[in-house]
Parts: structure tokens; C-alpha cells; sequence
């Protein structure tokens, strides 16, 4: 009889725990805040690949082996993460070269210190419509908001859907999907990063790596080198009361800079019965 009371207390007490966890940030007095009206606060990036891209493409259930930590140097690291690269290369069409080779610049091959804390493998920041964990760290500027994962395998994730969403990288999916260095100059061209010689670092580190061979090995097993012609569906949504750019977003399933880049919209701001153009792949 004791022993069953001190379960329930137990119990009371873990059940209590549990429903106290707030979402949390590392913000410090003086950081500047971000404050986006759209973003709801209950989501989390465990959330992001159940709802949005189990169907597309499916993670690998035993995710303990992409968790090799600490990792030690490079090459260890590329171990660690060169099979989940190539998950996201047949999804997504991204060359696994490319990922990796960000992965490991961007990271600091995962040893970095917004990585360490934030598991965010590509120094992604928080942009508007993040929905999920953040924290601060002082990047271009001090006190910067970037994207908090809970594991690394949905920093890669994101990291595909935020290069795949964005009309700005559009074009990179009509290059060959094992054309690296291509790849590495677009992603310059597309303004992922400021440094000029961020296309020479990639190339060297996929070269000195042979990375490339990720690349090749997806293509033979059947990965086309070029992707099919989409198709996609055009029509319009009026604007009604409660409506937000990003609520339509999620409604159509597009993204938000899409909507502004084919509305010619300069910001989120809509109005009640206006016309937004939406196109759609079927």
C-alpha cells in the first residue's frame, strides 16, 4: 500500500513537470527581440516533419546513429551525417555534396558554438514564419535570432525546405543535381551568404573530402541527374477577414515569400477582399 502511494505521488509529480515546460529562449537583457504576430507558440520542429514532410520523404526510425557526439574532427563528422545528407539529396534534390559541405563550413563540423546549443547544422536564422524553437547568438550583428532544433536530423531538414521554398533558390533545382560546383556558385548568387569566397570554401571542402562520390552513389541508385518538368496549378484566393499571408501559406501549402514574389507584395500586409495570385504544384 505505501509503495503503491509513493507511484502515485511520483507520477503527480512527473505529470506536473511536464505540463509546466514553457517554450524558452537564451534571451539576455539588452538582445533585441524579435516579434512576429503570425508565429504560434505551441509548435515544434518534431511537429515540422510529422505534419509537412512524413509523406514526402521519411526520416529513418533508428536516429540514434546520426548522434555520434562529441564528434571528434571532419571526417568523423561526415560519417556522422553523410547517410541523412543523401536522404535529403533523394527527397529534395539537393546534391548531398552541397549539404555536407555547408553542414561542415557553417558548423564548424559541429563543434561550433550555435551548433553545440542549437543543434542548427547551417547557421539558418529565425526569418518570419519560424514557428519553432529559437535562440540568440551574435552573428552579423549582435543577438541574433536563429532556428533551435531538438535534433540534428531536423536541422538538415530544414535546411532542404528552407532552400526548396524560397523563390530565391528556384533556380538552383533546375541545375544538375550532381553539379556541385554550380550548386556552390548559386548559393552565393542566391545570397545565402555575405562571403565572396563562400562557393571556393564549399568546392574545396567537397574536393578535399570527395564528397562528390555521396552524390554519385544516389544517382546510381536511380536518382535522376536532372529533375522532371513540374506541373503546377494557378488560381486566386480573396482575402477575407482573419486571413494572414501566413494562414494562407499553410492553407496552400506555399510559401510565404512565394505569395509576396507572385502578388508583387513589398511586405505581409493584406487587406480584406483582395486578390492573391497562388500557384501550386500538383
Amino acid at each position: 500500500m505505501i509503495r503503491r502511494i509513493i507511484y502515485v505521488l511520483i507520477a503527480a509529480l512527473l505529470l506536473t513537470s511536464c505540463g509546466a515546460k514553457k517554450r524558452r529562449s537564451t534571451h539576455k537583457k539588452g538582445a533585441p527581440v524579435v516579434v512576429n504576430t503570425e508565429r504560434p507558440t505551441s509548435r515544434t520542429t518534431s511537429d515540422m516533419e510529422t505534419e509537412e514532410v512524413r509523406d514526402l520523404y521519411p526520416m529513418p526510425e533508428d536516429r540514434g546513429r546520426f548522434e555520434r557526439f562529441p564528434i571528434s574532427d571532419t571526417q568523423d563528422y561526415i560519417e556522422t551525417f553523410a547517410e541523412v545528407a543523401q536522404y535529403e539529396m533523394r527527397a529534395f534534390g539537393i546534391p548531398a555534396s552541397i549539404t555536407l559541405a555547408q553542414g561542415i563550413l557553417e558548423s564548424g563540423s559541429g563543434k561550433g558554438e550555435l551548433t553545440l546549443k542549437t543543434n542548427n547544422h547551417f547557421g539558418i536564422k529565425c526569418h518570419t514564419g519560424w514557428e519553432g524553437e529559437f535562440d540568440f547568438h551574435d552573428d552579423d550583428a549582435k543577438g541574433e535570432c536563429f532556428r533551435k532544433y531538438n535534433h540534428p536530423m531536423y536541422s538538415f531538414r530544414d535546411h532542404s525546405i528552407f532552400l526548396s521554398t524560397r523563390s530565391r533558390y528556384a533556380f538552383l533545382f533546375n541545375l544538375k543535381r550532381d553539379d556541385y560546383k554550380r550548386w556552390a556558385h548559386g548559393l552565393r548568387q542566391a545570397g545565402y551568404a555575405t562571403d565572396r569566397k563562400y562557393p571556393q570554401k564549399l568546392i574545396a571542402i567537397i574536393e578535399r573530402y570527395d564528397l562528390h562520390e555521396y552524390d554519385e552513389a544516389v544517382v546510381e541508385n536511380g536518382l535522376s541527374t536532372v529533375r522532371e518538368p513540374r506541373q503546377y496549378e494557378v488560381f486566386t484566393h480573396r482575402v477575407e477577414k482573419g486571413d494572414t499571408l501566413y494562414g494562407i501559406s499553410k492553407r496552400y501549402d506555399i510559401s510565404v515569400d512565394e505569395i509576396r514574389r507572385l502578388n508583387n507584395l513589398n511586405d505581409n500586409v493584406i487587406s480584406i477582399g483582395q486578390v492573391l495570385n497562388i500557384r501550386v504544384a500538383q
